[in-house]
């Protein structure tokens, strides 16, 4: 008997492990009570953000400014979906936000690039840094480290997908399946998930974030 409940209880435990790496909706049911919005003017998630019935979150991408999860998280796989529905733009993915310094309207974090054209550029973002060396030029008003493979982008009005890997000081970047950026050493290695408005419409699908032992 005292066996028979050993194995039970392990069993128990494992199923319980299973359940906590399953991923998770950032926007579950397509309700938006999870995010907040910061930026000037002030404005509410709901004239921001439209929730459409098929699940897509249509963005208005203004003013200018960025929208971020209530919660943390860390050690984590994030999934994104994001195309432009007009004319693409200027955007990006931000992980690890932190209370800190500001630069400009942008957060103490590090930003995945979705900009059109640069899709899977990782800059840090107001003192935010890691061990890799930058791409851009010393001193450049935006720090960058482009991304590492060729262009994989889709064409603007289709889907691309971004899955950013984030455990302990690394962060991994893959955009529509090919590894763009890998940077160690991160000086931030929690904090909450958001997405940036620069002034561009964009839509959003399949937010999931999956957490990592």
């Amino acid at each position: 008997m005292r066996c028979l409940l050993s194995v039970l209880a392990a069993f128990a435990l494992s199923g319980a492990g299973a359940s906590a790496t399953e991923p998770g909706d950032l926007f579950p049911g397509g309700g938006l009570a999870g995010w907040e919005f910061t930026g000037s003017p002030a404005a509410d998630m709901a004239t921001l953000c439209t929730v459409r019935a098929d699940g897509v979150i249509a963005a208005t991408g203004q003013p200018v400014g960025f929208i971020a999860t209530k919660t943390s998280h860390k050690n984590y796989r994030l999934h994104a979906e994001w195309r432009w529905p007009g004319k693409p733009g200027n955007g990006g993915v931000l992980v690890h936000i932190s209370s800190g310094p500001k630069d400009r309207a942008w957060p103490l974090c590090f930003q995945v690039q979705t900009k059109n054209g640069a899709a899977g550029d990782l800059l840090p973002m107001a003192g935010a840094a890691f061990a890799e060396p930058l791409t851009s030029a010393p001193g450049a008003a935006t720090a960058i480290k482009a991304h590492t493979a060729p262009d994989s982008e889709k064409p603007a009005g289709e889907w691309n997908t971004c899955d950013i890997t984030c455990r302990g000081d690394t962060i991994e970047v893959v955009i529509n399946g090919v590894p763009q950026n890998r940077v160690t050493g991160a000086s931030l290695q929690a904090g909450k998930i958001g997405f940036q408005f620069e002034g561009t419409p964009f839509e959003l699908r399949k937010v999931t974030v999956v957490g990592l032992d």
